[in-house]
């Protein structure tokens, strides 16, 4: 309304936080989800169940977070709706899609995977099937920083050796810690102010490139 200030919009980094879409893997998704909430970041995911509901519901939970819950949801072209089941109740900020592949056909151009990918500054991979196994492909061939939050290889099919597997939460949030504070830099240094900070790898995301 006119005459009254507007709300501050936060407009700090996204988190992707892909998963399998049945199971929640609460162990890993519960306290991830309560860090990067702490952290001050969006959390973006494909808006559904599994892992996407738990570690949603684990960011929503933290009071006095700044960062909002974001879903991409797919369509159903036979019902002519978005997919049953999306978004998820905890999703504050949903993006409705008319794309409707997924499972193995998640890197297809019709799929909303490239969007979880492009749209997010560094992502989190947990257990998952072929659904996930796609996201870590896109995120390699888009070059988007990612680590594996898995015990071994095998939780996610055909994983790329170009990702780091990390079981321990502690080198989860080491790797996450070192992307955002890297985009930070970024920031600083366009502010007149300089850091440094190094990408654990390549990637051609402008917002990581002087």
């Amino acid at each position: 309304m006119k005459g009254q200030p507007k709300t501050a919009l936060n407009r700090g980094p996204i988190v992707g936080v892909m998963g399998s879409g049945s199971e929640g893997h609460i162990n890993r998704s519960a306290p991830l989800g309560r860090w990067l909430a702490e952290s001050g970041v969006h959390l973006l995911t494909g808006g559904g169940g599994g892992v996407m509901v738990a570690v949603s519901e684990s960011f929503h939970s933290v009071s006095q977070r700044t960062g909002s819950v974001i879903g991409i949801i797919p369509w159903d072209e036979d019902a002519g709706k978005p997919r049953d089941g999306y978004p998820n109740p905890w999703v504050e900020i949903p993006i409705y899609t008319h794309l409707p592949l997924s499972g193995g056909r998640g890197k297809e151009p019709l799929s909303r995977n490239h969007i979880n990918v492009l749209s997010s500054d560094v992502i989190v991979a947990l257990p998952g099937d072929t659904g996930t196994a796609s996201e870590v492909t896109l995120a390699v061939d888009y070059r988007r920083p990612i680590v594996a939050f898995v015990d071994s290889k095998d939780q996610i099919p055909g994983l790329s050796s170009k990702v780091p597997v990390e079981p321990d939460f502690e080198d989860v949030r080491a790797f996450v810690g070192g992307i955002l504070r890297t985009l930070g830099d970024y920031h600083d240094r366009h502010s007149g102010r300089s850091l440094e900070c190094k990408v654990p790898y390549e990637t051609t995301d402008v917002r990581l490139q002087k």
